[in-house]
């Protein structure tokens, strides 16, 4: 889905003639983390509410040039190009240029977020899979062939956490035979970070446990 149809034009680009005092007046109207910054008609980047505070309310953006964030979309990205913008600049707004880099009006993450909510991965029903492996052993063409093997769908797949070249990658799938899935990515040297009901492995060990724990105090 293109951004086309969310970019919001209720907030107008700055020019580095501004006054610091006039900028902190504009923030103090709004929920925005930035402000875009323009020079001649071309975008130069966004200044931060954060900054902003703390500069001379008599000097303007150009004194303070060295501050802009550069950061932004083209019309033509998808809104998912958003959602790693804002993560990647902790900011609330996000400009949108055109490939003369006019600046065309903003994307918020609020918005962003809310598309997110109506993709399957979140909307539809399905099981939860967390599993762990190797970064450099993974595929997610391996992670899709365990999941259809036993007749069920990837709604969603994503890394979701990488740490000591270990991958953590997060499923969403449709629910059917999570049990022999879960087994059979534990065959494939997958370790199931998530726990589940239906995980008939951990039922046995647990059942062992309390089965030696109760042998020991004989």
């Amino acid at each position: 889905m293109s951004l086309k149809e969310h970019i919001l034009n209720d907030v107008g680009i700055l020019n580095l003639s501004e006054k610091i005092g006039d900028v902190q007046k504009v923030f103090n109207q709004l929920t925005l983390t930035h402000l875009p910054v323009e020079e001649n008609g071309t975008y130069i980047g966004c200044i931060s509410e954060n900054d902003i505070r703390c500069f001379e309310n008599d000097k303007s953006l150009d004194d303070y040039k060295y501050a802009l964030e550069g950061f932004y979309l083209r019309e033509s990205n998808y809104w998912l190009d958003s959602l790693e913008a804002f993560a990647q600049n902790d900011s609330n707004i996000m400009p949108v240029l055109n490939d003369e880099n006019s600046y065309l009006g903003y994307v918020e993450l609020n918005e962003m977020i809310s598309l997110f909510k109506e993709t399957p991965f979140l909307h539809e029903p399905g099981n939860i899979l967390i599993v762990e492996k190797a970064f450099k052993d993974y595929t997610f063409g391996e992670v899709s062939q365990i999941v259809e093997s036993h007749n069920a769908h990837l709604l969603g797949a994503f890394v979701s956490k990488i740490e000591d070249e270990m991958a953590e990658i997060t499923l969403k799938i449709t629910p059917s035979g999570m049990n022999e899935i879960i087994q059979t990515f534990r065959r494939y040297g997958y370790i199931i970070i998530s726990e589940h009901q239906e995980d008939t492995f951990n039922k046995n060990l647990k059942e062992r446990s309390k089965y030696l724990d109760k042998y020991l105090n004989i």
